[in-house]
Parts: C-alpha cells; sequence; structure tokens
C-alpha cells in the first residue's frame, strides 16, 4: 500500500515537473524571406478550450503571399496560466515574414 503511494505522488510530481510549452509552425507559400517579426497574444479560457479572442495571422502577415506562422504557449504564457489556475490561457502568435 505505501509502495503505491508513493510511486502516485511520484507521477504527480513529475507530471507537475515535466510539462512543457508546445509549438506549432505552419509556412505558407514559401516561408518566410526575411526576418520582419509581428508577435500577439491570443486569449484562451478555461485551459484554451474557449477562444475568447483569436490572432489571424493573415491579416497580420500584412499581405504577404510567404510566411510563417508559429503559435506557441512562451514560459510567461504558462505562468500566467499557472497563475490564474487556468482559468486564462494565453499563447502567443509570431508571423515572420
Amino acid at each position: 500500500m505505501k509502495r503505491t503511494a508513493k510511486f502516485f505522488a511520484l507521477a504527480f510530481t513529475a507530471s507537475l515537473l515535466l510539462t512543457s510549452c508546445y509549438t506549432y509552425t505552419t509556412v505558407v507559400g514559401k516561408g518566410a524571406q526575411g526576418n520582419q517579426t509581428v508577435k500577439k497574444w491570443n486569449h484562451y479560457v478555461v485551459y484554451g478550450l474557449a477562444p475568447v479572442g483569436v490572432s489571424d495571422a493573415k491579416e497580420m502577415a500584412g499581405g504577404a503571399t510567404d510566411y510563417t506562422v508559429t503559435t506557441e504557449q512562451s514560459f510567461v504564457n504558462g505562468l500566467v496560466s499557472a497563475l490564474t489556475f487556468g482559468l486564462y490561457s494565453p499563447t502567443t502568435t509570431t508571423v515572420t515574414k
């Protein structure tokens, strides 16, 4: 019985400490041809299930036909999410053209 409790305590601790940020990248056309970037936060509530304000990558590209879109949960986004206990879960979208 004690062995099972230790296992679950260890698994719980590992799940808290071994979390990571995620990144999703999309290449449009030939991809980024330069290094000009535009960043915006996306706003979600309830652990990211309900979008409140999501950026439009096409609008952020400003008419460019070749660009790269990266959506990620950065450390700062994760910290904000942790401080609000997941009620507010932002991500960051970066458009490089």
